[in-house]
């Protein structure tokens, strides 16, 4: 049975909480991995998904910590105490970061087994690459946070066809959600036949569903951002936080008050004439 959205996070907080500060490479790295893929992601034979030390042939034979076949991720995983971005010496007296050991076993790869994804993790770390950008960063998960980001690890169990199946049933989902808010956001307009309290009724919720959808998707920086945010203020003083954080956002770093409270402060600036 497919787990629901609020199952995976619970699982995610648990598994996360179960390895803090834990993190042996040779001892724990397949347990590690096997319990994330059956426990958080719900796959029942993971055994079947990811394999474990994998041979490839360099100027001497070497071992793939761990792949998925089905979304061609390759996994270098280092222990606890091990920086992810310095050089670590190799059994050939190189020194290679996580990162470009993982991309000397892929080079080495037949071109149909190289891998989208190379992700580097020292147990309370994963630093993913997306190899659609070789020379961009990654982007970074700590596992205490794996609670509330655990979709950003979605592309170890999802291919593209998974994704974009999921992604049609969320934008119907979120489709409903919006006509519901629609309607009750239109309720509160002092005169909610005035052409002019209608457009502004719809670019209030573009504005929002781009709110929503930047904090999923990581722009704002965290996940929960935006929730966090109005969170704070009651019912009475919404319209002035929201207000507040459209200004923000169409403001320029640069140009921002130096005073702004840490909160709002904290968001990016969203150019493109949205705010």
């Amino acid at each position: 049975m497919n787990k629901s959205e609020k199952q995976i996070a619970i699982a995610a907080g648990r598994f996360a909480k179960r390895w803090a500060g834990k993190g042996y490479e040779k001892g724990e790295s397949q347990t590690f991995w096997l319990e994330l893929l059956t426990e958080v992601f719900g796959v029942k034979e993971p055994s079947t998904l990811i394999t474990f030390e994998s041979q490839v042939k360099l100027d001497h034979t070497s071992f793939i910590d761990g792949y998925i076949d089905k979304t061609h991720t390759m996994i270098e995983q280092k222990s606890i105490d091990k920086d992810l971005l310095a050089p670590i010496k190799q059994s050939d007296g190189s020194s290679l970061t996580p990162f470009q050991q993982a991309q000397r076993y892929s080079a080495a790869l037949p071109y149909s087994k190289r891998p989208r994804w190379i992700v580097t993790c020292n147990f309370s770390t994963f630093l993913v690459y997306d190899m659609e950008h070789p020379d961009g960063d990654p982007f970074e998960i700590k596992l205490a946070n794996l609670g509330k980001e655990y979709y950003r690890l979605r592309f170890l169990v999802e291919t593209g066809a998974d994704h974009l199946e999921r992604e049609m049933q969320v934008s119907i989902q979120a489709g409903a959600i919006v006509g519901k808010l629609y309607d009750a956001l239109l309720k509160e307009y002092k005169d909610p036949t005035n052409p002019e309290s209608l457009r502004s009724l719809n670019v209030l919720c573009v504005r929002l569903v781009f709110c929503l959808y930047s904090e999923d998707a990581g722009i704002f920086g965290k996940h929960d951002m935006f929730y966090d945010y109005l969170d704070r203020y009651d019912t009475m003083d919404m319209r002035g936080a929201l207000i507040r954080l459209f200004q923000v956002l169409n403001t320029p770093l640069d140009k921002r008050d130096p005073y702004l409270q840490d909160d709002l402060a904290a968001f990016p600036y969203a150019s493109g004439g949205l705010f």
